[in-house]
């Protein structure tokens, strides 16, 4: 049996009562109470007449698979296009299987509205075991529906110039896309449609009015209210409920057709593969993205996340330069460095002696030893240290500015500056419904609706907040784990190493210090991933348990508790190592020890940013390697199984809808993962940037190869995403402005108590005693004496040495001095002039962020002025519009009048003739 609809538009046209819709115009969103649902789903059984359902089911022409292309996107008919499909897998095992009631009902329910559907019988399915349901929206649905969303519509093409070029636009012509791909459509003035005035869209082809997009949109928001039955006293709706119970395994809209070759007649043009060739393709690294294609194809919200990454990657250019310079200059500065130039001196830092760096086992050692690890430091640890600190403190003010400038600018171009949030987001969430016992009236709609107190949801939070709290405790747990493992290791590798006399040629450059940072940041690393794969898991059935009430509660408790925990899981081993590690280490003979046990690490000599910076590069690079690697390889491989799977009746066709239903499910947490993603990998570029200039290269290079693997898996390895509006970023937007100002106090912390810079320029500026060469002396000035008969027994080196002192990193009194092992002036000037730059840096950051973000308005004039006219036309084009259609009504009523007249004057003549 072929089960379709094929009611006539009249007919259709009563099940939607026009006072019972209000449209987006009205009432400004897209709301729709329950009470206007039941009537457009024909809830009413007695509004069918026996003609009309007697249509509802017609005898199923026979499958002829070599008529029909398996790219086809149409119904058998080959002319009703497929907007949605449903799947399941009947199991026959079950007798009055309740999912099959559910389903039955349904799919009755959707004709109800005016779907179309047509049923695959499972024999000419490839695994020989799914039905699928295709559904197509006809004409007299989408425009009811186009008005109950308020979905803008175009009624002229605008007259609005574009944008001149700027100046040197020739030289950016190899970037760009070709002029059809980028502006698929014209400019046009847009309007909210209303089905009563049709004649004012242009509407030059009925399929092809209203884009694939808006298409599936609508037939989801027809699925998400549609009921299936009545279960327990309540009304059950929707097809996430379904989907949920197993009732249908999946539901997705078409892919326009394949993505490596264009679709052949009568399918439309197939955007797919023009995406997958000026979008996905890695070649393509250097061009533009087609925004207005992609928001054409997966909707708005898909779009704005390419427009955020795309924005924000050409802002981490103008960083990356600059980064880059100031590693330039660190590299050249190198050989005149005169730290690094007295360390290596066999005359100076060959005969300074340096302190043991643990107990017992590790020996004295010279400073020379630390030859190449202070040059490597001069890298990131020089004067554009500085510099590059504030220039990014401001940087991330613009970049933010300026996002929020050309949000403004894509909400416009989008159609997007009336829009409120999505419904769909707003619709309460099944879960929430089937674990709700008490009901009561909305205060706006009036309405009974379920509701859930809060003390039953008290217990949820307080296991959630607990979860949560455990779960970052085990985080700083297992830091800790990982900063024992460095102090105990550091021992084994400084007496295996000097034992070792295979060792002796790369100790120059392969320390116990480097090995230890080396060893401790790639265990750290895999520590942070295996947190992350489980906490992951617990965070979504955690934020499940407490039972939000709409889909964007879900989704804002859920980001809540996953930025916290990737926080302090990504970001707390770089806070220990830039703010704790070697602040707390005491002086020898009066060392401080963790658990008492094992002894305080202790930075390098030429301090611990080069230690930041190794921590820095490996956990960005890795996760941004091992996160690009997981995006690509991860579905490509779920889908070849899959497919190897499905395809047992090679004789079958292996249909588009079939070829769909293999691909891997984007999901509705899809965009939130690369936004989580994106944001973590802005912390480290902005909150350590001031350790490592290089961190924005690296993470523009990310971008470029991120935003080609988002594009190419979306396009080929995902189903088709149900497309949904946005009009912003939404709470990830204040995340990046609470990282931005915490990034200003990060780096400034960073340069003070890090770096060595406020050191050198103390002495430069208060203790240098040779004019000529002002840093001259600087190395030894740093180190403080300690004289070795002071070591407690059992922390001093079992060996007699024949000399008498050791030098230590700190400023404290020599051991002949009344006030010995006390931190001398020059500790307490250092620590003023720290305190002092933090303070100084942070006020002349901020000052210049609030003076930016007060010059740069959020809306650009020429967006302000495009907007004024568009509204000021539009209502030009209704007003002409509505005087035309009333002149027209007039001049048809006095036509008739004049008729009338004439009747009645002929009727007086005739009777007066009669008589």
């Amino acid at each position: 049996m072929r089960v379709m609809t094929t009611s006539s538009p009249s007919s259709r046209s009563r099940f939607v009562h026009r006072s019972s819709i209000q449209t987006g115009e009205e009432r400004g969103t897209e709301r729709i109470s329950n009470r206007e649902a039941e009537y457009i789903f024909g809830m009413n059984e007695q509004s069918l007449s026996s003609r009309e359902t007697s249509f509802l089911i017609s005898e199923e022409p026979a499958f002829k698979k070599d008529e029909q292309s398996k790219d086809s996107i149409f119904f058998r008919d080959g002319i009703r296009q497929i907007d949605f499909v449903l799947s399941y897998v009947d199991d026959l095992k079950k007798e009055a299987d309740p999912k099959a009631e559910r389903r039955k009902e349904f799919e009755q329910n959707l004709r109800k509205t005016g779907l179309e559907l047509e049923i695959e019988d499972k024999r000419n399915s490839e695994d020989g075991k799914t039905y699928f349901v295709k559904i197509h929206a006809p004409w007299e649905v989408l425009v009811t529906y186009a008005e109950v969303l308020g979905i803008k519509m175009p009624i002229k093409e605008s007259d609005i110039p574009l944008p001149e070029n700027i100046p040197f636009s020739c030289m950016l012509e190899p970037l760009k896309l070709p002029k059809n791909v980028k502006h698929p459509h014209p400019e046009y003035f847009t309007a909210q449609f209303t089905r009563h005035r049709q004649e004012l869209f242009l509407i030059e082809d009925k399929s092809s009015f209203f884009p694939s997009s808006s298409r599936n949109r609508i037939v989801y928001y027809i699925l998400s209210r549609c009921p299936f039955g009545v279960e327990d006293g309540k009304k059950k709706f929707g097809i996430e409920r379904l989907l949920t119970s197993n009732t249908y395994s999946s539901a997705y809209p078409l892919h326009d057709g394949q993505y490596w070759k264009p679709s052949e007649p009568p399918n439309p043009v197939n955007e797919r593969y023009t995406l997958c060739q000026n979008w996905a393709r890695f070649s393509y690294f250097y061009k533009e993205q087609p925004l207005d294609l992609i928001r054409d194809y997966y909707g708005e919200k898909i779009g704005m996340y390419f427009v955020f990454l795309g924005f924000y990657t050409e802002m981490l250019s103008f960083a990356a330069v600059v980064g880059l310079a100031c590693f330039i200059y660190g590299l050249l500065s190198m050989d005149n460095n005169s730290s690094s130039t007295e360390i290596c001196d066999p005359k100076i830092g060959g005969q300074i002696i340096m302190c043991p760096l643990c107990d017992l086992v590790c020996d004295y050692w010279r400073l020379n030893t630390t030859c190449l690890a202070s040059k490597i430091s001069h890298l990131f640890d020089n004067e554009s240290t500085v510099f590059f600190a504030i220039f990014m403190g401001i940087w991330v003010t613009l970049f933010l500015e300026f996002w929020k400038q050309r949000q403004a600018r894509m909400e416009y171009e989008w159609d997007l500056v009336d829009f409120e949030e999505e419904q769909q987001q707003l619709q309460l969430r099944p879960e929430f419904e089937a674990m709700c016992k008490h009901r009561k009236i909305n205060a706006v709609t009036k309405e009974m609706e379920p509701y859930m107190p809060l003390y039953s949801r008290l217990p949820w939070y307080f296991l959630s907040g607990a979860t949560v709290t455990l779960w970052m405790a085990l985080v700083i747990a297992c830091m800790v784990a990982v900063i024992v493992y460095r102090l105990s290791v550091f021992a084994t590798f400084a007496s295996f190493m000097e034992s070792e006399a295979s060792f002796k040629h790369v100790k120059s450059f392969l320390t116990p210090q480097i090995t230890t940072s080396l060893s401790g940041s790639c265990l750290n690393f895999i520590v942070i991933l295996i947190l992350n794969f489980f906490y992951e898991k617990i965070s979504a059935w955690i934020t499940k348990m407490e039972i939000p009430r709409t889909y964007q509660e879900y989704e804002s408790s859920l980001t809540l508790k996953m930025f916290l925990f990737q926080f302090v899981n990504f970001y707390s081993s770089c806070f220990y190592v830039a703010f704790f590690k070697g602040k707390f280490v005491g002086y020898p003979g009066k060392y401080t020890y963790l658990f008492n046990v094992w002894r305080s690490e202790e930075c390098d000599p030429g301090g611990c940013l080069i230690e930041l910076t190794t921590q820095l590069t490996i956990i960005m690079t890795g996760k941004q390697i091992f996160g690009n690697i997981k995006e690509a390889i991860y579905p490509m491989v779920l889908n070849w199984w899959r497919r190897r799977k499905a395809r047992t009746n090679s004789e079958k066709l292996y249909s588009r809808w079939e070829q769909d239903h293999d691909l891997e499910t984007f999901g509705s947490l899809g965009l939130f993962y690369e936004y989580l993603e994106t944001v973590i990998q802005f912390g480290f570029v902005t909150l350590f940037v001031a350790s490592f200039p290089l961190a924005p290269l690296l993470a523009l290079l990310n971008n470029i190869i991120e935003i080609r693997v988002d594009a190419w898996k979306l396009t080929t390895q995902y189903r088709r995403p149900v497309a949904a509006k946005a009009h912003s970023i939404g709470v990830w937007q204040d995340i990046l402005y609470g990282m931005a100002v915490l990034s200003v106090a990060t780096n400034a912390f960073i340069v003070a108590f890090t770096s060595d810079i406020i050191p050198r320029l103390v002495y430069y500026y208060a203790y240098s005693k040779d004019a000529t060469a002002p840093m001259k002396g600087y190395v030894n000035d740093s180190l403080s004496t300690f004289l070795i008969a002071d070591f407690p027994n059992h922390t001093a080196p079992w060996e007699k040495r024949d000399f008498t002192t050791c030098r230590y990193r700190d400023y404290r009194y020599p051991p002949d001095h009344d006030q010995k092992y006390f931190h001398n002036m020059q500790y307490w000037h250092v620590l003023a002039a720290k305190m002092t730059f933090i303070i100084v840096m942070e006020h002349v950051v901020f000052l210049v962020k609030f003076l930016l973000a007060w010059m740069i308005p959020d809306v650009p004039k020429d967006v302000l002025e495009r907007i004024k006219r568009e509204k000021l036309m539009t209502i030009k084009i209704l007003h002409d519009f509505e005087l035309n259609k009333l002149k027209e009504n007039l001049r048809a009523n006095s036509s008739e009048l004049a008729k009338e007249v004439l009747i009645q004057e002929n009727k007086t003549q005739l009777a007066k003739s009669t008589v």
